[in-house]
């Protein structure tokens, strides 16, 4: 299984349209190199647009 593919084959793989992936890439900080975007990250990114996991978000002291 790739993990790195081109906007027309992550496109179809996420159920969107290339200039969408493409777009999105754009908009959310994910590289695309050599004309390949890392699935994983461009799903993770998608899911989590804010970049924070839970973990890193800094604790309050109250």
């Amino acid at each position: 299984m790739a993990n790195h593919l081109t906007p027309t084959e992550l496109a179809r793989e996420a159920g969107l349209q290339r200039r969408d992936v493409i777009a999105k890439c754009l908009e959310l900080g994910v590289p695309i190199f050599n004309g390949r975007i890392d699935k994983t990250l461009f799903l993770t990114s998608m899911r989590d647009p804010s970049g924070v996991t839970p973990s890193a978000q800094p604790q309050s002291t109250a």
